[in-house]
Formats: C-alpha cells, structure tokens, sequence
C-alpha cells in the first residue's frame, strides 16, 4: 500500500513572462509568455504523488476555466483532490518573471484560496488523520491551516510547515503544532524576528557556521528545521526529543549539481518530496528523506514551470541513482 500524504494548500494558475534581464521601474522588456499549473500547496502536491506517494489535496477553487483546468490535473496526477468550490472568489493567480539566469520575481493574486474555510477542512478531517505526514503551507486562510495542523497533531499524523510566503505576523503558537520547518533563508530570518525576537540579516545566513545556524533554529519552538539555502545546500537542525532516527543534532548537505534553468517551483519540490519520503521513512534516518528531498529540488530546477516542473521518482534515481 502507498503511503499517505495529506496536503491544505493552494492552487494558482501561474503566467510567466521569460526575459533576459528583469525590467526596472519604468522598463518595458520583450520576452516569451507561457502558462501553467502553480500554488505552493498544488506544486507540492505533485511533487508528493510523482515520488510514489498517495496524496489527497485540500484545497479551494472558483467556479471557472482555471479551477476546470486545476480539477482535471488533479486526476490527471493521480491526487485525491477535495476542492470547496467558491462562486464569489476567482481561482488563484501568480505573475511570475524569470531571467536568464532562473531567478524569479512573483505577485500572487490569492483569489478562492483565501476563501479556504474551516469547515470545508473539518468534512475531509479524515484524510488528515489516516495520512502518515500532513504538510501546510501560508497561501491559504490561517484559520485553515492551523485547523488542519490541530487534527493532525490530534490523530498522532507527522506535520510539515513549509513557512512560505512569510506572514506579516508569524504566530509562535502554530509553530508548536508543527514537527518540521522548511524554510528558507528569507523565511527563517523573518519567523526568528517574528517568534524569537531574533534579527538576523537573511543574506549572511549562508555564511553562518552549522553551530551558529543550529543555535538559531533552536530558538524556534519546533522539533526539527530544514533550513533550505539555494546553492548552499540544506541545513537540517533536530531538538534533543526527536531526531527521526539521525545521530547527528545538526548537519548540513551540500546542493545537488545541476543546471538551473527556473528557480520557481524548488522550495516546493523539497517540502513535497520531503513529506512523500518521511510517509515512507520507519526506521531509515531523517538525512535519507533530506538527501532524496534535495535530488528532487535541483533536479526540478532544470525544467521550466511549478507543478510541471516536478520530477518522477524515475527520474530522480535515473540520475543520482
């Protein structure tokens, strides 16, 4: 049997523009238009089900051509999707505009994802329960999420929250229902001055020591960070209560080598991943989920688009074996 992963996230139609440069005020830039499937919690959906998980979505649509589209992928990927459907909200949005290098600038217009409701969590309570690992994101109603993080944490079911996009108040109490934190180096920094009273400048973060980074994560009230840093790699810090079956309290492994060409989907690829190998994971350590997490964000940053962008587990032991 496959293993269970549950997922209260968001959908977003994404519109990507690809230009050499980014624009500065005032610019206009040719480039090239394309358009795909997106949402922090939808992307990490994928990511989950082509690693070999069985996935159920919660998630929110309106009632036109993109949440059409959105329900038909859904099967298309094998994921068990229970959409609230919205006749007064639009499906989610995102423009994003990419340069040469992959690097992405992004307005996100949240549309029905805003409309996720607690009740509509409540009627699929059971999935939460019956998953091995429920992971969340901040793209939906915050009332919604810790909703889904309560009944998980109620059931004894593993909790993910993938920190994204930063809140402009970060709530300490939620970060006591969650297990694992996968943040980046923005989002780390923003929960440490929100939940810590910590100021710590983003950008330096990658030059911190792993004892220094360890000492910060341990200011957060949550069992174990995976601290994300693009080319540096990921950072993983564990309290002394639970270190998933790893004997190290921190280490830290280095970015697989690859040939980014969009950036856009790769902290989504590691929080699905993530959540698809720890459903898996009994006795294995937690590095070994980190370290197929990892190969599937670098090996997604070499397609372009979000959701498509994922790859299958075929191709992730095709290429690191």
């Amino acid at each position: 049997m496959k293993s269970r992963v549950a997922i209260v996230g968001s959908y977003n139609q994404d519109f990507i523009w690809r230009t050499e440069h980014f624009p500065v005020p005032g610019e206009t830039r040719l480039g090239r238009f394309a358009t795909g499937p997106g949402g922090k919690g939808f992307n990490q959906a994928v990511a989950a089900a082509r690693q070999g998980a069985q996935v159920t979505f919660i998630g929110a649509l309106g009632r036109d051509a993109v949440g059409e589209g959105a329900a038909a992928l859904a099967k298309t990927e094998n994921i068990d999707a229970r959409w609230q459907w919205c006749d007064d909200a639009a499906s989610g949005t995102a423009a994003i505009v990419l340069d040469a290098s992959g690097q992405n600038l992004i307005i996100v217009g949240s549309g029905a994802n805003l409309a996720l409701s607690v009740a509509h969590v409540e009627t699929h309570a059971d999935a939460i329960a019956s998953a091995a690992v429920t992971l969340v994101q901040h793209e939906v109603t915050p009332a919604a999420t810790r909703r889904a993080l309560e009944h998980a944490r109620t059931a004894g079911v593993a909790t993910i929250l993938n920190p994204a996009p930063p809140l402009p108040s970060e709530d300490g109490a939620l970060l006591a229902l969650v297990d694992v934190l996968t943040p980046n180096e923005t989002e780390f920094a923003h929960l440490l001055a929100c939940c810590a009273g910590v100021d710590v400048d983003a950008n330096l973060l990658l030059g911190f020591t792993d004892a220094e980074l360890h000492a910060l994560a341990r200011r957060l009230p949550v069992a174990t960070v995976v601290l994300t840093l693009g080319s540096g790699g990921v950072f993983v810090s564990h309290g002394e209560s639970h270190r998933w079956a790893d004997s190290a309290p921190y280490y830290r492994m280095p970015a697989e080598a690859v040939h980014p060409r969009d950036t856009t989907g790769a902290g989504d690829a590691f929080s699905g991943a993530l959540a698809a190998a720890l459903s898996e994971l009994q006795d294995a350590a937690f590095s070994a989920a980190v370290a197929h997490a990892n190969r599937v964000a670098g090996l997604a940053t070499e397609s372009p688009g979000a959701a498509s962008a994922m790859p299958t587990r075929a191709a992730v032991h095709a290429r690191f074996g």
